[in-house]
């Protein structure tokens, strides 16, 4: 397994640099939020932070224009899809479909608006179609769909599928002796659809180092919490049991986040329980259930801007 932090820049077969990090993209510069060469925790952290205010303030102003979204759990992922875009994916978003970029799929797939945020600052598309999110002809629907939005690996949206897709991957990544690593974003609540544990099996059993699954354990799914709707705990215990190098960390802490994804040197597949909290960073909205599906006011969008900053 490549240890993350240390690989040399990668050259693919047409040519092109693929960096260990992130592709300096124009508009990741634009707002100061671009990699720095040889930057340490502390400079990591803070430019972490900065493109997560920004997302976080893209996440809010597209689903108030749109007046539909699932905002308290593309809140609760923001850190999380930070950190992976701009610290440890390797991709170019000149090229996504370079052969030798990492593949990541967001199985809870109804938190688009996270990740079409995340990709407009990372280069993927343009920041003026987020306005355009659930319009008619638009390519930013409520799922994400991997024909018409660059940078998407997987259609998703129905829960369970994403795992067993990245399982797909990471095989087809050692069929092919390809450095390339699959990392799936899952929610907690989806956890009780069987398709991921079946998963989990076939990627313990096949020792898959080169695959990383990462939990958003918010604790909420739609209507009520998951221990009360099928409980899930001990949930660290059954992904070890199925064979998986298991982790649990704070969920928006930069560091923590940053140190469990690009760790190297395991042999087994990983699973980080990051725990979070539904709606983080505007606290009207934090550990809310009824925001699951809840569309905010433009007064309460005005308030939440306001307490994100930036």
């Amino acid at each position: 397994m490549i240890d993350r932090r240390a690989s040399a820049l990668k050259k693919t077969k047409r040519g092109t640099d693929v960096t260990e990090n992130i592709s300096v993209a124009e508009t990741a510069v634009s707002h100061g939020i671009g990699l720095r060469p040889d930057e340490d925790a502390a400079a990591r952290r803070l430019r972490l932070a900065a493109a997560a205010r920004h997302i976080r303030r893209s996440i809010l102003t597209t689903i108030g224009t749109a007046k539909l979204g699932h905002v308290g759990g593309d809140l609760s992922v923001t850190d999380i899809l930070t950190t992976l875009f701009f610290a440890v994916l390797r991709y170019d978003p000149r090229d996504p479909a370079n052969p030798a970029r990492d593949r990541f799929i967001l199985s809870k797939g109804h938190c688009s608006v996270a990740l079409y945020s995340t990709l407009a600052l990372a280069g993927f598309i343009s920041e003026s179609l987020l306005p355009t999110f659930a319009e008619p002809l638009s390519p930013l629907n409520g799922h994400p769909n991997r024909r018409k939005v660059p940078g998407v690996e997987s259609n998703t949206g129905p829960l369970g599928h994403g795992l067993p897709v990245g399982v797909g991957c990471a095989i087809a990544a050692r069929l092919a002796g390809a450095d390339w690593c699959t990392y799936v974003v899952l929610g907690d609540g989806e956890l009780q659809e069987g398709s991921n544990w079946e998963a989990a099996m076939a990627a313990g059993h096949r020792k898959l180092s080169n695959l990383t699954a990462i939990v958003d354990r918010n604790r909420l799914q739609q209507g009520a919490a998951t221990e009360d709707t099928n409980a899930l705990e001990p949930l660290a215990d059954k992904w070890r049991s199925f064979g998986w190098d298991t982790v649990e960390i704070d969920g928006h802490d930069y560091d923590a986040l940053y140190t469990a994804i690009a760790a190297g040197g395991r042999e087994r597949p990983r699973c980080i329980i990051a725990n979070t909290h539904k709606g983080h960073g505007v606290s009207f909205m934090t550990d809310g259930v009824q925001w699951h599906h809840k569309v905010p006011s433009p007064a309460q969008i005005e308030a939440a801007l306001v307490e994100i900053g930036g």
